[in-house]
Formats: structure tokens, sequence, C-alpha cells
């Protein structure tokens, strides 16, 4: 079941799930169907700013309450952590803001910061904020340009061929990072 289908069938819900699990796709896929009339663009955009500010906010508490958890040290370790703690020291409020717009940063962030001693009301307030930005950014991104995702994905359909290519790139990917992986656990 595709992403459009899942909040198609299951509106707001999954459209909260979605920005708060899996992000950008979803809230997209929310601003299509808003464009086509499913779900109402105001509430689109408030279930997805709602998500995600639901999920930030569990997972800056999972990094404040459990900053000296096993897991939490492990990712310490981890160098998109130790980036987002240094990008965090040097503009706090600014990273706060913009950590959800930065690929790679979206999931540690929040946690790297909980860990930190900034204050919980000032990362609530600017992560609200951020929220209700990115979820008008990416839900009006669905909504204006929802015609043009339908035809590129009734084009996609109805070509076998590039399927097959998209599938052994995938293949090729997963071959490639499962190799990266293998070599860095046995170097």
């Amino acid at each position: 079941m595709t992403i459009e289908a899942i909040v198609a069938r299951y509106g707001l819900a999954a459209l909260f799930a979605g920005a708060a699990l899996e992000g950008e796709a979803a809230v997209i896929a929310g601003g299509v169907l808003a464009h086509k009339g499913l779900l109402s663009l105001p509430l689109a955009m408030l279930a997805a700013g709602l998500g995600s500010y639901t999920a930030d906010q569990a997972w800056f508490y999972a990094g404040r309450r459990f900053r000296d958890h096993r897991w939490i040290v492990a990712a310490r370790a981890k160098p998109a952590f130790a980036r987002a703690v240094a990008a965090f020291e040097r503009h706090p409020t600014g990273f706060i803001f913009a950590f959800r717009f930065l690929y790679g940063l979206r999931t540690v962030s929040p946690i790297a910061i909980g860990s930190t001693q900034v204050s919980p009301r000032l990362f609530a307030i600017v992560n609200a904020a951020s929220a209700a930005c990115w979820a008008m950014l990416f839900t009006g991104l669905g909504y204006v340009f929802g015609h043009g995702f339908e035809q590129l994905l009734g084009r996609l359909a109805a070509n076998r061929h590039l399927w097959w290519a998209i599938g052994a790139l995938l293949a090729a990917g997963v071959a490639f990072a499962g190799w990266r992986w293998y070599r860095s656990r046995h170097a």
C-alpha cells in the first residue's frame, strides 16, 4: 500500500503518524490529497505539524531522560550525533529550528539536543514554530504540485522498463550499503 493510499484511507490520523514516523513523503502525500479535495488543507497542515512536533518532543525527552542509557551513549559515538551537537553548540536556537530540514540529522538531533542543558521550554517553543513552518511548506508543496505528482506517478506506473531500472538501482544500493557495513565491521 502506498503512502498516499494509507493517508487517503485513514485520513488525518495517518498524516499525523506519517509526519511523526516518516516525514516529508507522508506530508507531501497529504498535500496531494488536499489538492484532490479528499482532505482539508488547513487540517492536513495541522495534523502534519502536530505529528512532527509530537515525535520531536518525545525524542527530546528520551534524550533528556535516558542520556546515560547505553543506546544514547552508543548514539553519541556516531558521527551524525557529533555533527548535531556541534551545530547546536554554535547556533542553539537556529539549530533547533533548522534540524528537521537537514537530511540525515532529523531523528538524531532532538535526542542530541535533549542530552544537552537546553531548556525544555525553549526547545518546545522553537520546535513548535519549526514544525508549523515545515508542515506548511511540505503540505503546500503537495497541494500546489498535486496535479504534477499525479501525472508523474501515472507515467511511472505505465513504464515497466523504468520500474526494472529503479529496482536494479535499489538492489545495487542495498548491496553497496551491505558491503560498506561489512567492511566497517571487519576492518
